[in-house]
This record gives C-alpha cells, structure tokens and sequence, in this order.
C-alpha cells in the first residue's frame, strides 16, 4: 500500500503534539491527586464542554456515521449524533447535582448511600466495561493509521496505544482535557472545511442528490421509535457514563457543569451533519471508488482519497483519529481512577500512600491497563460487539441507583441494591432475546434502565411503607 504523505504528516504532527502536552502538563500542572483525577476541579465552560462532546464523539460518530448514511440510514444517520445532543438537555438537569457531590467516581457516591457492596459491584462493572471501550478505540484508532502509512495493522495498533497511554499517564485529567479541546476543534473544523470540498469533489449537492433515491434524503427514513430510543439510549449512557461523570466533577462549579451540558448538545448537533454528506456522497458515486469496503466502513476515506485534495484527507484523517483517541484517552483515564480509589485506596491503601504515590500508582494502573486493553485490540473482536456490550453492563444497573440516588433523598439502601442487581440482569435478558439490536423499538441498555427504575420504586415503596429509614446523603462528603 502506498503511503498518503501529507495525510500521514498531518497525523503524525497530531501525535506528537499530544504526547508533548502529557508530558507539558505533567511538569508543571501536576501537583496532587486531586489535578491528576479532576483537573483540581477548576474547568471552565468551553473545557467541560467540549471535553464532553470530544468524549461522545468517537470512531462510531464518525466513520460509522459515513458508513450508516452511506448504508441503509440515508440521511436520517444524523439522528446518530443528533439524538446524543438531544440527550444532553435532560442531562444538565443532574449535572449540577452530579458536581454537588464531590466525588471521584460514580461507584463512590453508589457506595455513600446504599453501601460498600453495591459500590465494589459498581466499580467492577464499570472497570470491565471501560477496559472494552479502551480496546475498540485503540482499534479504531490503529485501523487509521494502518490505512494511512501501509504498516501492518497490529503494529499501528501499538503506535496508537503508545500515544495514548504517553499522554494520558503524564498529564492525567489536565492533559485529557486539553487535548479532547484540541481534537474536538480538529473533528468539527475539520470535517467542515473537507466535506464541502468532498460534495464539490462529487460533482456538488444537486448532482449527489439527483443520483440518489428520494427514500435516502428522507430525514426520519429510520422511523421516530428508532429515533426516540436512541434519545433514551444515549441519555441512560450519559447519566451512568463514568467519563461523563468525572468532566461535570471537574467543573469549577455547579453552574458550569449545567451550562456546558447545554453547550456540548449545540456542540454534536453542529458535528452530526457532516460524515451523514460525506457518506451520501459515497453512496451517490460509488462506482468511482474502487478502495470501497462493501459494506462501507470505510466509505469516508473511500471519497475523500479519490474526489478531494490530499491536504482534505489528511484533515479527514486526523479528525477520525480524533475522535477515537479523545475517547480512548478518557475510558484509560477514568478506569485507571477506578482502581485506585473505589477499589484499592477503599481497601486500607489511603493509609500508607502519600498524594505523590497516589498519582505514582494511578499511572502505573494507566499503562497496565492500556496494555491489557492493546492486546484485547488485536484479538479481532468487532468493535460494535466491544461498545455495545461495554456501554450496556456498566449503566443499566448503576443507572437507577446512580441517576435516582441524586434526586430521591428518601431512598433506601435496598432500593439502590435492588436496582444494581435487577438493571444488570434486565440489559443480558434482553440482550440476548433482542440480539443486542431494538426489540419492540427498545435497545438492551434502555431495557435494562427500565428494570433498575422499576425495582428502585417498587423496593422504596414498599419500605417507606414499612418506616425503613432512608439511605444517607449522597452529599454528605465534601
């Protein structure tokens, strides 16, 4: 395979700039635990923000989003990305609350107030689910560098787990922020300048229209439940998502944690138009492409290297890679935080470790994570497999005992237990009966929310019934 230059220029000064901030960052912004983990809890509006958007905009917000419009979506694979910001309007309803806590993680404040078990399963859940999530986007990640230098796909793999664990071990939460900053203006600047010239490229708007069915450019092709549940989707996984979760705690304060949840929904909607084009250009010249997959994974890349300039490739190029990255940088981040504080610190380890060895630790759990989560990456495993499966078993248990344990103060500790273990088992029930896809028009994760909901009401009523005295604040540590 050929090299593309100037695409892999673009890239490799991408790289390098990255792991130059981690270890910036590291040097001088470092001081304790607290920066390591939430940026000392001093963001700003537009670095929550887009912190936020950088982490729900990955390879599938992306490339899979050209592939979908490209597929049998049409341009209705905008809802993609666009029911996500969607998603973001109800959710500045619990960032504040999210922010109020004081927390590290989300296992923290399940174990305040329904107890330490419930916030070992919690963990465990998420630790499982954050390992996979890492796995696919270095995956994705390495599959662009592959396709960029011709190297062999397990050894693009390693670049792009290197990078990442470069970065993100040196910089920690400070570092993850400032780059997903920069990769967000890179995916959003990005794809505006290069689709334009893509449509251009493809003889313009009226010719790629003209050559496609008129079912294609149908808004709504994929039906309003689709569209509704995928709005419920991404809301369940914004709520119970630990990267999520630790941007509103970064926050410098409660009011900026509800106002960047606003932003970042301005901010998606503004990104979700552009890879549904690119992949509809595809779609209308694809007998012009002869790189193209047939199933058209790689529809993006496919009409950018043949109908655009190469410094438009090159931009493509690094706003994927963005995307991925952002993504795995935060998964490694947040699972690394895990280990440390809901499982090894909780077990006796805060009494002999100093605020260095804290951070000391958290990146050495960074880098044998990341390697763990490289060597899953070249197992093979479908990266939809990894995301679906991860995404669903960390958040339809904690969803209720999480989400609800912020907002009813009369919980009871059985009722946050109940919710874990009965969220848990609803999302693999229908998993399996649904084959991981919508059944009935519900998706395994929203099932399973459902399930944790109702068996936190139904235990609540039934002991505040009996007089059982309520679990303690979620607010109690600060």
């Amino acid at each position: 395979m050929q090299i593309q230059v100037i695409p892999t220029i673009i890239v490799v000064a991408y790289l390098v700039g990255m792991m130059l901030v981690g270890l910036i960052v590291g040097k001088l912004q470092i001081k304790d635990s607290k920066d390591y983990m939430l940026a000392g809890r001093r963001m700003g509006l537009f670095m929550v923000a887009f912190s936020l958007s950088a982490n729900n905009i990955g390879g599938g917000s992306t490339t899979g989003l050209a592939q979908k419009a490209f597929g049998d979506w049409g341009m209705s694979a905008v809802w993609y990305v666009l029911a996500a910001s969607v998603a973001m309007i109800p959710l500045a309803y619990f960032a504040p609350r999210i922010r109020e806590t004081m927390a590290v993680t989300i296992p923290e404040v399940v174990g305040r107030r329904f107890g330490e078990k419930s916030s070992i399963f919690t963990a465990v859940l998420s630790i499982l689910s954050l390992f996979c999530l890492t796995s696919s986007q270095i995956a994705a990640s390495g599959s662009v560098v592959s396709t960029l230098t011709g190297i062999p796909t397990n050894v693009a793999l390693v670049v792009a787990g290197l990078v990442v664990i470069l970065y993100t071990t040196f910089g920690g939460m400070i570092a993850d922020q400032i780059s997903d900053l920069v990769q967000f203006i890179i995916i959003l600047v990005g794809l505006a300048i290069a689709t334009p010239f893509v449509l251009e490229g493809c003889g313009g708007w009226e010719a790629i229209s003209a050559a496609l069915p008129p079912v294609q450019l149908d808004f709504t092709k994929i039906g309003w439940v689709t569209i509704i549940g995928y709005i419920f989707n991404y809301f369940c996984t914004f709520l119970a998502g630990p990267e999520m979760v630790s941007r509103f705690e970064t926050a410098k304060d409660e009011k900026t944690a509800r106002n960047a949840s606003f932003l970042s929904a301005v901010l998606m909607a503004a990104m979700s138009f552009f890879p549904t084009l690119i992949g509809l250009a595809a779609l209308a010249v694809q007998d012009t492409l002869p790189n193209l997959s047939a199933d058209g994974s790689n529809a993006m890349m496919a009409v950018a290297s043949v109908h655009a300039p190469e410094i438009v490739v090159g931009l493509i190029s690094a706003a994927i890679i963005c995307a991925t990255m952002s993504s795995a940088d935060s998964n490694l981040l947040c699972m690394s935080t895990m280990v440390m504080n809901d499982i090894y610190l909780k077990f006796g380890g805060a009494k002999r470790l100093s605020e260095k060895q804290i951070i000391t630790y958290t990146r050495a759990c960074n880098v044998a994570a990341a390697l763990i989560a490289m060597g899953i990456s070249m197992a093979g495993i479908s990266i939809v497999t990894m995301n679906t499966f991860a995404f669903g078993i960390r958040c339809a248990g904690p969803f209720a005992a999480y989400g609800l344990g912020l907002i009813v103060p009369r919980a009871t500790r059985h009722s946050g237990i109940a919710s874990l273990a009965a969220g848990t088992v609803g999302f693999c029930f229908w998993q399996v009966l649904s084959g991981g896809g919508f059944l009935f028009g519900i998706l395994p994760v929203v099932f399973g929310c459902a399930v944790g909901v109702l068996a936190f009401f139904l235990v609540n009523l039934i002991e505040w019934k009996a007089g059982v005295k309520p679990a303690p604040s979620a607010y109690t540590e600060k």
